[in-house]
């Protein structure tokens, strides 16, 4: 026997990839995921490319796999891809400890992130 399997999540035209424990707090994430909601996977690519942003990397690697997902897995058409959802959830916070004056000390704070991208396929409308 066993458990019987758990229906998907999400829809039929849609796929996501989850990024897990990135290294910056979820505020500064925030906002190079509203960089790239709504738009379609080609233009957001592009800007990730040219994002100042040092996490904009892992973003891309993250939406990257996205496609790959809706591609490979539930066999998408790739030219077609909208993101969906992209949406920053907070993981744990290192709490580090740093020397001050006069025998005192400072807290230090190390937030790390989790990144989910949902990507969709939507047809042209002609």
């Amino acid at each position: 026997m066993g458990k019987p399997a758990t229906p998907r999540a999400l829809g039929d035209t849609e796929a996501k990839a989850v990024l897990r424990m990135l290294r910056v707090s979820p505020q500064k994430l925030n906002l190079v995921a509203q960089l790239i909601r709504g738009k379609k996977v080609a233009a957001a690519l592009a800007d990730l490319e040219f994002s100042r942003k040092r996490i904009a990397r892992d973003v891309k690697k993250c939406l990257e796999s996205a496609i790959a997902n809706a591609e490979n897995n539930h066999d998408l058409d790739v030219d077609d891809l909208v993101v969906k959802e992209a949406f920053v959830g907070k993981a744990l916070v290192m709490k580090r400890f740093h020397a001050r004056a006069r025998g005192r000390g400072a807290r230090i704070l190390k937030p790390f992130s989790n990144l989910t991208i949902v990507v969709r396929e939507k047809a042209e409308q002609a």
